[in-house]
């Protein structure tokens, strides 16, 4: 089996990594713009640059997935936030990219990385199946970009009826080796990370729709296996139990949740990310308070598939990475102090939005 995974240095990435090396015959081609250092967690793996948004992205990439069993995108950018047009790039054209080069090398699968952020705006107090409407919720650019690739997917599928196209669409995915990836991505580089070593956070914000779900990066790539190793098609949404809200957290974090309004919560992320004082907009609050909770009956039903970490426990370890910083040597879970984002590149002048750390 030879697989390619485009973004294969990432968090879901390296999970993946992980998980296919030991399969008997598994040959592993890695796609990322900056390649990882050839350490024994890269040693065995094919490895290629590119640049996924760059125009001549797919006739650079039809070479390197020719003979491929299946092509796994998993390539995707959410900083830097305020240079919307970048990301358009890379998420929605590199997207469009990948897609005609999986075509025009005539590999057989295609299994894309969406999210529960395709989904419209809905209830959570039940769970939605893989059929709910696909609007995404409007105001979340990173939303707005799922529903646009899950669209194109839609186009390559009705004229290339022979192409198993795949989409997993997950919660939020935490391990502990993307400690200091997240809290850089949503929290920033001057985020005060060692506060959280005694394993308590004090106050929480509390809202009754801040009710989200999460999965450990393992159990998703034990979900993308699966998909590589059976003949499925179509979505299959992938979380594990408990749902996490404040009354969840404060209990896993010894803290008391403090009610605040959305539009406190929204107008505290909009001010604070003009100023930069942290990197994430507020689209990520409406993300969080809109998106639905989903059903994952069809992952277990058709691909076997039930999480081995339950979401509490995943988020545990995050915050225990994002506490003592874990990282790997891959550039995006990299601790590199000095690269732009980071506050290395504070301290050289060099803000979170500009050049590209990702």
């Amino acid at each position: 089996m030879r697989v390619v995974i485009v973004g294969a240095s990432g968090n879901a990435g390296t999970a993946l990594l992980r998980r296919l090396r030991p399969e008997p015959g598994a040959s592993l081609v890695g796609v990322a713009r900056r390649l990882p250092p050839r350490t024994a967690d890269y040693a065995d793996v094919e490895w290629h640059s590119c640049d996924i948004g760059a125009p001549d992205a797919a006739a650079r990439l039809a070479p390197i997935v020719t003979g491929a069993d299946a092509v796994v995108h998993l390539a995707w950018q959410i900083q830097p936030s305020h240079h919307r047009r970048r990301l358009y790039r890379t998420n929605v054209l590199g997207s469009a990219h990948v897609a005609e080069a999986t075509v025009r090398a005539g590999v057989p699968a295609l299994v894309f990385a969406s999210s529960v952020g395709v989904y419209a705006p809905g209830p959570k107090d039940a769970y939605v199946r893989e059929n709910y409407p696909r609007t995404g919720v409007l105001a979340s650019s990173y939303s707005r970009h799922k529903v646009l690739v899950e669209g194109l997917l839609d186009v390559v599928e009705a004229h290339h009826p022979a192409l198993r196209v795949v989409r997993l669409r997950p919660g939020l995915i935490f391990q502990r080796e993307a400690g200091t990836e997240i809290g850089r991505y949503f929290a920033g580089p001057m985020f005060p990370a060692g506060l959280l070593r005694a394993g308590r956070i004090p106050v929480l914000p509390a809202h009754r729709r801040l009710r989200m779900q999460a999965v450990h990066a393992d159990d998703v790539a034990e979900a993308y296996a699966r998909v590589l190793l059976g003949d499925v098609r179509g979505a299959f949404n992938i979380a594990a139990a408990p749902v996490l809200d404040p009354v969840v957290a404060g209990r896993a974090f010894r803290g008391v949740g403090i009610p605040v309004p959305g539009a406190v919560l929204r107008g505290a992320a909009a001010f604070s990310w003009r100023l930069r004082l942290q990197p994430i907009d507020s689209g990520w609050v409406d993300l969080g308070l809109q998106s639905p909770l989903m059903s994952c009956d069809r992952a277990a039903a058709e691909l076997g598939w039930r999480p081995r970490h339950d979401a509490v426990s995943a988020l545990r370890e995050l915050v225990a990475g994002m506490a003592a910083r874990s990282h790997t040597a891959s550039a995006p879970l990299s601790s590199d102090p000095e690269l732009p984002g980071r506050f290395g590149g504070l301290v050289h002048g060099r803000l979170p939005g500009q050049g590209d750390p990702y």
